[in-house]
């Protein structure tokens, strides 16, 4: 672990997994998504749905799959279990209940209170990023907090507000209509703020690493890849394929690193092949998330979609797309997992309430 004080920053960079394996999770991941954009520019998916093997491997393998990664954190540990049992046994319940609530009575309504919800996650996960990275470099500063919250937040708000202003446009979040359009083009007046707050980061970031020796490479990166994705993924390109791979693998991929990391960080690795173990472990981490995956999306995909019977055949469960209703059941039932894990994000992160994360960020 790479401990970083203020007067010892200097002499340490503050990295939160390591070199190499932050450099490859948020550099790489963003870009791969750049790679996948340039590509996708001679085939002409910019200015069409997202290919099939795109949303194979963005929504099902890395999306959807990293929702189920929070079960690692919480449902596949039972020391963890049994630590916030409350918190983890009613936290699917009632995120039944409400949704089965919200959908029997709006259908739109359940769509753009999930996607808005998700919204909230996805900002929320990279400045939770930005703060891990502040503590590990032990930053204090609170002029510091204000120049790197500003800039991550107005990093993914400033899009997400050209999108309202800027509607209709070619890609939606979950389903056509889940955002409400906003009128009043209020992402002109936000625009000064996001372009002055991208500079004070870059000059403040510039300061403290020529002038003070104080460098955080992996929080640049972040910030950086965040604007960069976000700008471009929303605001550049008019594409559903540009938005899902832009979006998707900066977010989830990150994300199972992260679990990964907790889980299995401080696991001794005994025998005479660590790597393979290692390798091993990851393989049944991925393989167990892709088939959770995987069965959500045929249930969905078998109950309402129908969109993807070349990918799951003749189902078992072809049957529910015949009975009426259904959905009124299924699609709160279905949500479940991730209304769960965008919840339960906003407390198994926290340093004050997780001994074991404190100590490893410290």
């Amino acid at each position: 672990m790479v401990t970083v004080s203020e007067n010892a920053s200097r002499r340490s960079i503050p990295w939160l997994f390591s070199p190499r394996v932050d450099l490859l999770t948020f550099l790489g991941s963003a870009l791969i998504a750049f790679a996948l954009l340039a590509i996708g520019i001679p085939f002409g998916w910019l200015h069409s749905d997202t290919p099939e093997w795109a949303w194979i491997v963005a929504i099902l393998l890395i999306d959807v799959a990293h929702v189920y990664a929070t079960g690692f954190r919480v449902y596949f540990d039972r020391a963890e279990l049994r630590r916030r049992p409350w918190l983890y046994g009613l936290t699917p319940l009632l995120a039944f209940g409400i949704s089965w609530a919200i959908y029997s009575e709006s259908v739109i309504g359940f769509w753009r209170a999930l996607a808005y919800l998700a919204v909230f996650h996805f900002i929320r996960q990279q400045y939770g990023w930005v703060a891990l990275y502040r503590s590990r470099g032990g930053e204090t500063s609170r002029i510091g907090w204000w120049v790197d919250a500003s800039v991550i937040y107005l990093a993914t708000i400033y899009p997400l507000v050209y999108w309202h202003t800027h509607l209709p446009r070619r890609f939606w979040w979950f389903r056509e209509g889940d955002f409400a359009t906003i009128s009043l083009d209020i992402a002109a007046w936000i625009a000064p703020l996001y372009w002055l707050s991208l500079i004070a980061y870059a000059v403040r970031s510039s300061y403290r690493g020529l002038a003070k020796g104080q460098f955080s490479p992996g929080k640049d990166i972040v910030v950086l890849t965040t604007a960069l994705c976000w700008y471009v993924g929303i605001i550049t390109l008019n594409s559903d394929y540009a938005f899902t791979v832009t979006n998707v693998i900066i977010h989830g991929v990150p994300y199972m690193v992260l679990v990964y990391w907790y889980r299995w960080r401080q696991t001794d690795d005994t025998g005479d092949h660590p790597k393979r173990v290692a390798a091993t472990r990851v393989a049944k981490f991925l393989g167990l998330v892709w088939l959770l995956a995987y069965a959500e999306e045929l249930l969905w995909d078998s109950g309402l979609w129908q969109e993807r019977a070349w990918l799951w055949g003749s189902s078992v469960f072809g049957f529910l797309g015949n009975i009426e209703g259904i959905d009124i059941a299924l699609v709160p039932l279905l949500a479940v997992p991730q209304i769960t894990h965008y919840v339960l994000d906003g407390f198994i992160w926290r340093r004050k309430t997780s001994r074991r994360l404190s100590e490893m960020v410290s």
